[in-house]
C-alpha cells in the first residue's frame, strides 16, 4: 500500500458528519462535497494520508490552495469533556435527583429532565441560518458560534449535553474532510453507511474478519515445492472462492495473503518483470537473431509484440499463493476491486492479482466438454497463417492463448489439493459443498457465510454424526440424493457461528447502547474440516487383561469362585488368547490339584 496519495488512485474521505465518500484523484479535477464545499485534487496529489483537511473559501497565496491542514490540537478541542462527579457530591437532601449539589449546597452537575429540545430553544431560522453559512469565511466555525449563542437553554445543559450538542453541530457545519487510504474495512464501512448492504449481503466488517480467520487464510511465501501434483502447483497455498459480493471476499483473502495492493512503481519495470517470470530463453533467442542488422533491443519491434504475447501468458499463472474463483455467470462480479486497482476489464500487469487471481465456472469445472472456451480452436497450417493478415493472425493466437489458459486452469483445479475453501453466495450450500470439497486436502478449512442461520443448520445436520453413523450403515448410499445431499464422512468438528460489534457509550450513570446503531441481518458462519473417510473395515484387537492370582503360602487359593469357573474356559480360547505366562499357568495347576485333595 502506498503511503502517499498518488494520481489515477481511489482515496476514501471521511467527512464530518462520519460518512465516507470514495472518489478516484486524477489531476486536474474538482471534488465536490455538496454542503461541505469543493477541492482541486491537485491539492492533494503527493500528500500523506490520515490527514485532516479544512476547506476555506479564500486559497493561500502561495499555490492557489484552498485546503488547509488541520493541527491535532485543534481537532481535539471538539472532544467531550470530563464530567465525572467528584467524590463528595452527593444528592440534595430535597430528594430531587435531577440534580447534584456539594456538601455546601452549591450545584455541581445537573440532568436534561426538565430540557424540553424543541424548535423554539432556537431563535435562528433557517433562512438565518443559510445566510450565515453564505457570508461565512471562517469553515463554519462562525456558524457554530451564533447557533450556540442563539440557544435560549444553553445554560440549563448539563457539560456532557453541552459537549454532545456542540459536537453534533460541528459535523453539520465544519468544512472538514479526512483522507483515509482504501482498504476493506474502509470499503465494508462505505457500501454498509450507503444503503447498498445487499450488494454484499449485508457481511460486515467482524463478520468478514470471522471469516478470513477460521478459513486460516495467509501469506504462502514466494516460492512453494512444485512436485506436490504433477501440474506444477503447491497444495498449501492455493485457495478455492465462491464470491458472489461484488469481490469482497476475495478482497478480504487477498488482503491477507499480500497480493490485494499493487507492487509500487517504482520497484520493478514492466520489462523486468516479464524478464524475470517469463521464458527469457525465447526473448534472447529472437533478439539475437536481430543483432546482426543493428537494431537494439529497446527498438526492436519484434520484442515488443514478444513482450505483448508474455504480457497476455503471464494472466492467471501463478504457481503459489492463489486464488481460484468459482462463479456461476460467464464473467465473475469482481466490481469492489477496482478500487484497489485491479479492473478485471482491463487489469494491470503490475497488479499481483493480475497472476494470482484465476478464475473458473461450474460448467468449466463439472462438464468442461460443454464450455466453448475449453475446446480447441481450429489449428492453422505455417502456409495458412502466412496468408493471414495482421489482425487475423492476431486474433489467432489470441484464442489459442485463452484456450490453453482455460484448460491449464480447468486440469489445475480438477486435480484438487487446496488448501481451504471460502464461500459467500446465495446458492445452496449443499450444492457447493458437494462439488468443492473433494478438491480440498486433508485438514482444510472450509468456511461458508450466509446472512440467515437456516441454510446453515440444514448443513450442520447434513455432516452430523448421526448422519454420518447412517450413511456407514447403509448399502450402497447414493452422493447426492435427498436423504444425503453430500458426502457425511468428508467433514468433522462442523460448528456454526457469529459475530456482531455493538458499540456502547460508556460514561458514569450514562452508560447504554448508542441508539443509532444498524439493524439488518445477523450473519452466521459455517466451520469445518476436511477429513479423508477410511477405506475398507476397521478392526480393533487387543490383548485380554490378565488377573493375578493370589495364592497362600501353604497353596490355598484366594480368588472368587467365578475365576474358578473361567478356568476351562480360558484353556479353550484361541491362540492369541492363550499367551500368558508360564510361572502363572503352573500356579493355578498346583491349585486345582490342591483343591481336588
Amino acid at each position: 500500500m502506498d503511503e502517499l496519495i498518488r494520481s489515477g488512485s481511489y482515496v476514501a474521505l471521511q467527512l464530518p458528519s462520519e460518512l465516507l465518500k470514495v472518489v478516484e484523484i486524477q489531476p486536474n479535477i474538482t471534488i465536490s462535497l455538496g454542503k461541505f464545499g469543493a477541492f482541486q485534487t491537485n491539492n492533494l496529489i503527493g500528500r500523506p494520508f490520515h490527514v485532516t483537511y479544512e476547506i476555506v473559501d479564500k486559497p493561500s497565496r502561495d499555490g492557489g490552495s484552498n485546503l488547509r491542514p488541520v493541527p491535532a490540537a485543534e481537532l481535539h478541542e471538539l472532544g467531550i469533556g470530563d464530567t465525572t462527579t467528584p467524590d463528595e457530591a452527593v444528592i440534595g437532601n430535597d430528594g430531587v435527583d435531577f440534580e447534584v449539589v456539594d456538601t455546601e449546597g452549591k450545584v455541581v452537575m445537573r440532568t436534561n429532565q426538565f430540557i424540553n429540545e424543541d424548535g423554539a430553544n432556537q431563535i435562528l431560522t433557517l433562512e438565518d441560518i443559510e445566510a450565515l453559512k453564505k457570508a461565512d469565511n471562517s469553515a463554519g466555525k462562525d456558524v457554530i458560534a451564533k447557533i450556540l449563542e442563539s440557544h435560549t437553554s444553553l445554560d440549563k445543559k448539563t457539560a456532557f449535553s453541552l459537549a454532545k450538542y456542540t459536537l453534533r453541530k460541528s459535523r453539520k457545519y465544519m468544512k472538514r474532510f479526512t483522507v483515509l487510504p482504501i482498504d476493506v474495512p474502509v470499503i465494508v464501512k462505505w457500501v454498509m453507511d450507503g444503503k447498498d448492504a445487499p450488494r454484499i449481503m449485508e457481511m460486515r466488517e467482524e463478520t468478514l474478519s470471522l471469516v478470513t480467520s477460521w478459513s486460516n487464510v495467509h501469506w504462502g511465501g514466494a516460492h512453494g515445492n512444485e512436485s506436490c501434483n504433477g501440474l506444477g502447483q503447491t497444495d498449501h497455498n492455493r485457495w478455492l472462492v465462491v464470491d458472489e459480493i461484488s469481490g469482497l471476499l476475495v478482497a478480504a483473502m487477498a488482503e491477507q495473503m499480500g497480493i490485494l495492493h499493487s507492487r509500487p512503481r517504482d520497484s520493478m519495470s514492466l520489462s523486468e518483470d516479464v524478464l524475470r517470470n517469463v521464458a527469457a530463453t525465447e526473448i534472447n533467442g529472437i533478439s539475437e537473431s536481430h543483432e546482426e542488422s543493428g537494431r537494439t533491443k529497446e527498438s526492436d519491434p519484434i520484442r515488443i509484440q514478444q513482450a505483448r504475447i508474455h504480457r497476455q501468458e503471464l494472466f492467471m499463472s501463478g504457481t503459489t499463493n492463489t486464488i481460484t474463483l468459482v462463479h456461476q455467470n460467464a464473467q465473475p462480479n469482481l466490481s469492489l476491486l477496482t478500487y484497489f486497482g485491479y479492473n478485471t476489464s482491463d487489469p494491470d500487469m503490475n497488479h499481483p492479482l493480475y497472476t494470482n487471481l484465476k478464475e473458473i465456472s461450474f460448467l468449466q469445472l463439472l462438464h468442461p466438454e460443454e464450455d466453448y472456451g475449453y475446446l480447441e480452436p481450429a489449428e492453422s497450417t505455417p502456409e495458412q497463417l502466412k496468408e493471414m493478415k495482421s489482425r487475423q493472425k492476431s486474433a489467432y493466437y489470441r484464442k489459442r492463448r485463452r484456450w490453453q489458459r482455460t484448460k491449464a486452469i480447468v486440469e489445475e483445479t480438477r486435480a484438487g489439493g487446496f488448501a481451504g475453501l471460502a464461500v459467500a453466495s446465495a446458492m445452496t450450500p449443499a450444492s457447493i459443498l458437494h462439488t468443492l470439497v473433494p478438491l480440498l486436502r486433508g485438514g482444510a478449512q472450509i468456511v461458508v457465510y450466509s446472512p440467515t442461520v437456516e441454510p446453515l443448520t440444514e448443513i450442520v445436520d447434513c455432516y452430523s454424526k448421526a448422519r454420518r453413523s447412517a450413511f456407514a450403515l447403509a448399502e450402497n448410499p447414493v452422493v447426492p440424493c435427498e436423504e444425503y445431499p453430500v458426502d457425511p464422512r468428508l467433514l468433522i468438528g462442523v460448528s456454526l457461528h457469529t459475530a456482531r460489534s455493538r458499540p456502547w457509550q460508556v460514561l458514569p450513570g450514562r452508560t447504554h447502547p448508542k441508539m443509532s446503531g444498524r439493524g439488518g441481518s445477523e450473519g452466521y458462519v459455517f466451520v469445518g474440516t476436511k477429513v479423508y473417510p477410511a477405506e475398507g473395515t476397521i478392526e480393533a484387537r487387543g490383548f485380554r487383561k490378565r488377573r493375578k492370582l493370589d495364592v497362600s503360602t501353604n497353596g490355598t487359593q484366594h480368588g472368587s469362585p467365578a475365576l474358578q469357573s473361567e478356568l476351562p474356559h480360558t484353556e479353550s480360547q484361541s491362540e492369541v488368547d492363550m499367551e500368558v505366562d508360564k510361572e502363572v499357568v503352573s500356579l493355578i495347576d498346583n491349585a486345582q490339584s490342591t483343591v481336588g485333595d
